[in-house]
């Protein structure tokens, strides 16, 4: 990484003078949220993750996203099939709340809620790439190289300290808040299948940035 990048992820440009980093604007509103997943799940790309999670403050760029759509998506954990529960209360909002769940009986995955209430949808974050706290993600994953920090849900989840204790969580306020970022032009977007699931497969609502190293999975 270059001298210039790390100075950059820690606050301060190139010349040593303190930048204006993105993760000073107001967060995102609930009803930014309050829309169809789809349009969720792209418009958070470019968006900015902000934790200061255990006192330690994190930022990343929202790199990844998949869609779930409601009870008629059987790829989703609110699908008609399996109605709501205790586990997946949260996705049925209000929106921009957390939804996070535990996966494998390991890894937690963080999701925003979307649409309205009683309208159980949300979108996955799937990978971001650290714009401040390098340090922080590199203690809390160990050392990887920088684009695979974040690369992942449950990467992700863990260099930024998210556990259960954020479900329900207003994505408005500390500790954990979603902030707008520099616009992602539609020529800079890959869209497709999303990946990890056994049911309906083909429908094409997994949402990345072109090129984007910190990817998690081919494009």
């Amino acid at each position: 990484m270059s001298r210039a990048l790390e100075d950059e992820r820690r606050g301060r440009s190139s010349r040593g003078a303190p930048s204006v980093p993105v993760w000073k604007s107001p967060p995102l509103a609930a009803s930014f949220y309050a829309r169809p997943a789809e349009t969720v799940a792209r418009e958070l790309l470019g968006t900015v993750i902000l934790s200061t999670i255990g006192g330690d403050l994190v930022a990343a760029r929202i790199v990844e996203t998949e869609a779930y759509v409601g009870s008629e998506d059987e790829a989703s954990h609110a699908a008609a099939r399996i109605g709501r529960t205790p586990r997946n209360e949260a996705m049925f909002g209000p929106a921009g709340i957390a939804y996070v769940y535990l996966i494998y009986g390991v890894h937690w995955c963080l999701n925003a809620v979307a649409t309205e209430p009683g309208h159980p949808a949300a979108v996955l974050i799937r990978a971001a790439s650290v714009l401040q706290g390098l340090q922080v993600t590199r203690r809390r994953r160990g050392r990887v190289p920088a684009e695979a920090l974040l690369r992942g849900p449950g990467n992700l989840c863990r260099a930024l300290g998210v556990t259960g204790l954020m479900n329900a969580h207003r994505l408005s306020e500390a500790p954990l808040c979603f902030l707008p970022g520099p616009s992602v032009s539609d020529a800079e977007v890959v869209r497709g299948p999303r990946v990890g699931i056994t049911r309906s497969v083909d429908l094409p609502l997994r949402f990345c940035i072109r090129g984007d190293p910190a990817v998690s999975r081919r494009q």
